[in-house]
Order: C-alpha cells, then structure tokens, then sequence
C-alpha cells in the first residue's frame, strides 16, 4: 500500500506513548489523513500538539464514527488504546478494554473492509517457560499477571477466528523506551526513572539479584527504542508480510546494568548504583530474562533494528530529555529528534 493513500488511518491510543510517536511516524512520511483516538481527551493531556491529524475521537466516539464509514473509506487501524497498567486489578475492566476492543475492531474491520495491526504484548511470554518465540501456540502461554491475560485472550481468539481482515497483524513489544511516555509515571522505562533519579541525586537504584545465577543488575531484558517500533509499523502497513503475531524487540538481551551505564554516559557522569531489595509481594513474579526472538520478522524480509540500546539512549536524553523542551511538561517535543 502506498502510505500517500487518501484513505484514511485510525490510530487508537493516540494520545499515549506508542500511539503518538506514531502519529509524528506518519507525519514525517507526509501522511495526515489521521484520525486519533483515545480515552484521554486533549483538554487533560496532549501528546498531538504540533501533529497533524484530522480529527479526534474519544474511544466511544469510534464506534459511531466507524459505522457511518462506507466500505473501503479507512485503510487501516493502528491499534494501541489498551489499559497498559501489568498492576491492574480490575479482570472485567482490563477484559472490556483490551479483549472486547480489539475484537470488535476486527469485526467491524470485516464489514468495513479495512486491515488491523494491534498491540499484543511481551507479558502474554509470562516467565518465559515456552521462550519468546512469535510462532508458539498461544494457548501454551501463561502471563503471570491480569493485564497479560487480556492480551493473551485476544491472541487466541484472532487466531481461531473464521472471518478476518485480508491483512492483520498482532505486535508483542518488549521493553519499548523512548520519547512521548513522560506522562507513564509508574510505567515510564527505566531510562526515563534513571535520567530522572541522575538529575535529582546523581545516583540510580536498582533491584538486587536474588537468584544466584544473575549477579546485581545482570538480570536481562529486551530493550527497544520507540523510534524502531514506529519505523516498524509504518513497514507493515507499506509490505504487508504474512498475517499474524510478531514479536517487537531489538532480539537482544541487554542488562540493567546495560542500560545504566549508557544513561550515565549520555550525561558525561560518573555511575554509581544504589541497590535494593525487590519487593516480596513481586519477587516470585519477577523476570530475569526477556529476549525478543525476531527470526519470523527478518525470514519476512523486513528490517532490523536501527537503534542498539547505547545509541537510543543518547538520543533519548540528548535531543529530549536533557532539553529545555516543554515536552517535559505534557506537550510535544518529537519535533526537536531526527527519525534515524
């Protein structure tokens, strides 16, 4: 498909980390024809200041909006708007938002002709007991939290599903980190906690190992700069490989450790690491490994990562988070960063 398509792109989530970027993802390949969703309205955050898009919907305003389209007038929905909180409690909200949604967008996809990609997730892996392989049976896979579940669930059901768009496609992002999450508080990345924590004590905390395999700060993730994921996204839309579920990560576990000593370095400081205990109520949830397997994405002929996690990291902090930019209090700022 070509990108410059006068028909129209719904991004759902928006007005969030992933959903934004994005958005500034299809402006900087000339596209505007947007439409933006999210259940956060503008008046209380706005991620698209400075973005161009052509209207805004809330999250229940799409459904009427949707049932006016005549067939063929929308090409695609980018579907981020999830609860994305690994802590929520809540099964039949975390169910409704992040199953029932989704579903309902593929079946009005089906009527209205138009193709899908959404937002899986890492946490559908839970320990990692299968590994973290795109092309294992969802129905192996056992989250270890409520938010995994939901996401979990949806896998499933699109997988068994008889009718489906003529191009759909489910992503499982690992440690995305990058600029527009400003607003994630508990759920920002550990380069956005650590910028943060250097700038107020010149230190950085960390969770001690207690497993003895994994020394302190060796435990392992897959970190994933948000400029990749977009560039990503925009690939799919543009090559249109074989429909199903892709992992998004760089394919590389790297330590937190890692990821520290590169923010340190961005900042021109010295490192020094505070640790502690983790918590008991999450201990015997915590994860010690996460890899992005990305043999099926590349054996699809799409494009490695471009970011290694150092160079992500000096970008982050560089051209975003050690400015002056009023990104950093809750407007735009992706304008001030290169695409890569």
């Amino acid at each position: 498909m070509d990108i410059q398509s006068s028909k129209k792109i719904i991004v759902t989530g928006a007005n969030g980390f992933i959903g934004s970027v994005i958005v500034w993802e299809l402006n900087q390949r000339g596209f505007s024809n947007i439409i933006a969703v999210d259940s956060i309205p503008l008046s209380e955050r706005d991620l698209l200041k400075d973005l161009k898009y052509s209207q805004f919907l809330t999250h229940t305003e799409l459904w009427p909006f949707l049932e006016k389209q005549e067939k063929g007038q929308i090409s695609w929905v980018i579907h981020m708007g999830a609860c994305s909180s690994t802590t929520e409690k809540n099964w039949e909200f975390l169910y409704d938002n992040n199953t029932l949604y989704t579903q309902k967008i593929f079946e009005a996809a089906v009527a209205k002709d138009f193709d899908v990609i959404y937002a899986s997730s890492a946490a559908t892996y839970g320990a990692g007991e299968q590994g973290f392989n795109d092309t294992t049976d969802s129905e192996l896979l056992k989250p270890l939290n409520l938010y995994g579940d939901s996401k979990v669930l949806f896998d499933r059901w699109v997988q068994k599903a008889k009718i489906l768009p003529q191009h759909w496609y489910g992503l499982k992002f690992f440690n995305v980190y990058g600029p527009m999450e400003y607003h994630k508080d508990a759920m920002a990345s550990v380069v956005f906690k650590s910028f943060h924590s250097i700038k107020s004590t010149g230190r950085v905390k960390l969770f001690k190992s207690h497993r003895p395999e994994y020394k302190d700060g060796e435990q392992l993730r897959d970190f994933v700069y948000v400029k990749d994921v977009s560039r990503w996204i925009v690939e799919l839309i543009e090559k249109q490989p074989a429909n199903g579920i892709y992992n998004m990560g760089f394919g590389k576990a790297r330590s937190w450790n890692d990821l520290v000593h590169a923010t340190f370095h961005a900042l021109n400081l010295e490192i020094k690491i505070d640790w502690m205990e983790i918590p008991a109520d999450i201990r015997n949830q915590y994860q010690y490994f996460t890899e992005a397997n990305m043999n099926r994405w590349l054996t699809q002929k799409m494009s490695p990562p471009k970011w290694s996690l150092e160079d992500g990291i000096h970008d982050y902090i560089q051209n975003y988070l050690n400015t002056t930019h009023p990104l950093l209090s809750s407007k735009n700022g992706l304008e001030k960063g290169t695409l890569g």
